[in-house]
């Protein structure tokens, strides 16, 4: 392409773009067209008087710059204007009609709300803001066509930073929205059916936490043990409705209107634990949270920065610049179908050490950190542990249903 500006050609498959002197040119040209002139990157097959083939399809020889996606690789690919997505007439009356029905809802429920909301000094407009009785701003964004990584993380954080919590909506499992911000994924449903109030579950981006002792008993597998071991530690992980055991009742969208709102559901985020630059963000009740806190120890801030993901760093194949007008040419630069980023499984979750044994030496050995997993893990308060008469592991020592012997010690001495 040609820049304007500098009157230069620009190489998009070499790292210094052609021009070493440059260190700054890649970040002007890959700016959002609204923050640059429009006409700051032309086609060069026009710039050059020949034929630009984008003319004869209705749009313009100035350009902007998208990310490819192609064997693994992330090229920069130069594309014609206009920038913006246009909907379909059926993806907006979907947007409007889902808008329509979060306004409603709050209304329902008594709770101030409004459509359009200006943001960041109305440089961004959110689809609407829920606003809950102790003044918890909730920011929901109707995003039902794609959009890039770093404008979910920009205007995330713009809506954090003016007091709003985002909650981004999303109908495809592919969407690049997922776990880059606090998310819910909705059924492609027709708008007429949004409309009429049929059930909205939410099938992805809401989830439960499980804590499990891990033993032959448990209906759970382990998370550490290949096989079906059972290594006798107490695992936490977050399950999706459909997944937890027992099975846990489905999230509606009016649930979640309500939820957020109040408190009662809140964001958090889950770090990788094999990629520090990687994680979840989900939707969870607010006991949930302050039990995961309890267990790790921690509580990991949403992170607002707009950092590079490994799936999201550019490659370059270093080739001959390309002077040839390429819009409209099937099959020239066929982008890789987007991977599914909701897969619908656990996130990996946290082992804590074997269910702790209570020393009567050492009382004091137990933390609370154990304590609390420990009492998770069993379905019963705190001071209902005890250790077993047998390993001398925590188990339900005191109160109702309270027993001398664990279930494995009862085994061994039932002989199984």
């Amino acid at each position: 392409m040609w820049h304007t500006g500098y009157g230069i050609e620009i190489n998009l498959s070499l790292p210094d773009l052609g021009h070493p002197g440059r260190p700054e040119l890649l970040g002007e040209i890959t700016a959002r067209v609204t923050d640059r002139d429009p006409q700051l990157l032309e086609c060069l097959a026009h710039h050059k008087g020949r034929e630009c083939q984008s003319e004869t399809g209705g749009k313009s020889p100035w350009m902007f710059i998208r990310r490819g996606r192609v064997g693994g690789r992330r090229p920069l690919v130069a594309s014609h204007l206009p920038v913006t997505h246009k909907p379909t007439p059926a993806e907006s009356a979907q947007h409007k009609a889902t808008k329509e029905r979060v306004v409603e809802t709050a209304a329902k429920y008594g709770l101030d709300s409004e459509a359009e909301v200006p943001v960041a000094n109305r440089r961004s407009v959110t689809d609407a803001v829920v606003t809950g009785p102790s003044g918890l701003r909730i920011g929901w964004e109707i995003q039902y066509h794609h959009l890039s990584p770093s404008s979910v993380h920009r205007r995330s954080a713009n809506a954090v930073e003016h007091g709003i919590t985002p909650l981004w909506v999303a109908k495809d499992r592919t969407a690049s929205l997922i776990d880059r911000a606090p998310w819910a994924r909705v059924d492609d449903m027709p708008w007429k059916d949004i409309a009429d109030g049929k059930e909205m579950v939410i099938r992805g981006g809401y989830r439960h936490l499980e804590v499990w002792k891990c033993v032959p008993s448990s209906d759970r597998h382990c998370l550490v043990s290949e096989g079906a071991g059972h290594c006798g530690a107490i695992h936490a992980d977050w399950f999706v409705p459909a997944l937890c055991v027992p099975e846990k009742k489905p999230v509606y969208i009016e649930d979640l209107v309500l939820q957020s709102a109040t408190g009662e559901s809140v964001p958090v985020y889950v770090p990788s634990r094999g990629n520090g630059r990687a994680g979840r963000h989900m939707w969870v009740s607010a006991d949930d949270r302050t039990l995961w806190e309890e267990i790790v120890g921690e509580r990991t801030p949403l992170p607002l920065a707009s950092a590079d993901e490994d799936d999201d760093v550019i490659t370059f194949a270093e080739q001959e610049i390309d002077r040839t007008c390429r819009a409209g040419e099937e099959d020239w630069f066929v982008s890789d179908t987007r991977p599914i980023r909701d897969l619908g499984q656990t996130t990996g979750g946290i082992t804590l050490p074997r269910m702790p044994v209570q020393g009567s030496r050492d009382p004091m050995r137990i933390t609370p950190v154990e304590r609390a997993a420990a009492s998770a893990a069993l379905g019963c308060p705190t001071w209902e542990l005890g250790p077993c008469a047998g390993c001398g592991q925590l188990m339900r020592r005191y109160g109702r249903y309270a027993a001398m012997y664990c279930r494995v010690c009862r085994a061994v001495l039932n002989g199984r």
